[in-house]
């Protein structure tokens, strides 16, 4: 029975010291506060590239060059490259340029010399149509070497004009010629 007495002592003294520190200094124990915040992201559509319009120069002589500009609607290559039209949106672009077109018939494999120049190109961030530059591209751009352009304009919409330039041979075999031209395009975050 004294153990009991002695624990009631102290449990009685316990309370009346948590009640004074209450009681003393309640401002200690109000100063807290706890807020919640969240991260929040939208992660936007990715780029879309497409080509618009082949890189087309037609019927050609054998030993006379010919040339395609890029202000050429009709036959000039056209590439589209469609994203969001926001802050940090700068486009990274990169042809992979052929250095031949071939002729693919197995009796006839040959091949026709194909050079862009470093003016071959003009990048149209403006609401041009799709078939000519609107007035504030670039005009006049190396192929080999794109600058990194913003997405602009209404329509969030990127368009690059191609021309070229094709040397047959005087004895170039007859047929038809091809090649892939490839665009690569990605956000810089810039």
């Amino acid at each position: 029975m004294h153990d009991c007495s002695k624990i009631g002592k102290f449990s009685g003294f316990s309370l009346l010291l948590v009640f004074l520190l209450i009681s003393v200094s309640p401002t200690h124990l109000l100063a807290q506060d706890v807020a919640v915040g969240q991260a929040l992201a939208t992660v936007l559509a990715s780029l879309s590239v497409s080509a618009v319009q082949d890189l087309d120069f037609g019927n050609i002589l054998q030993g006379v060059t010919e040339t395609v500009t890029r202000t050429d609607g009709v036959r000039a290559g056209i590439f589209q490259i469609v994203g969001e039209s926001v802050t940090n949106s700068e486009v990274s672009m990169h042809f992979q340029l052929p250095d031949y077109l071939w002729n693919s018939t197995p009796a006839s494999q040959d091949r026709l010399v194909i050079y862009f120049q470093n003016t071959h190109c003009t990048i149209d961030t403006t609401n041009g149509t799709p078939l000519a530059p609107g007035g504030g591209a670039l005009v006049g751009e190396n192929p080999h070497s794109l600058p990194d352009t913003g997405i602009g304009g209404t329509d969030g919409v990127i368009r690059i004009y191609l021309g070229g330039s094709v040397y047959p041979s005087v004895d170039q075999r007859a047929g038809a010629y091809s090649a892939d031209i490839i665009l690569t395009a990605a956000y810089t975050g810039d």
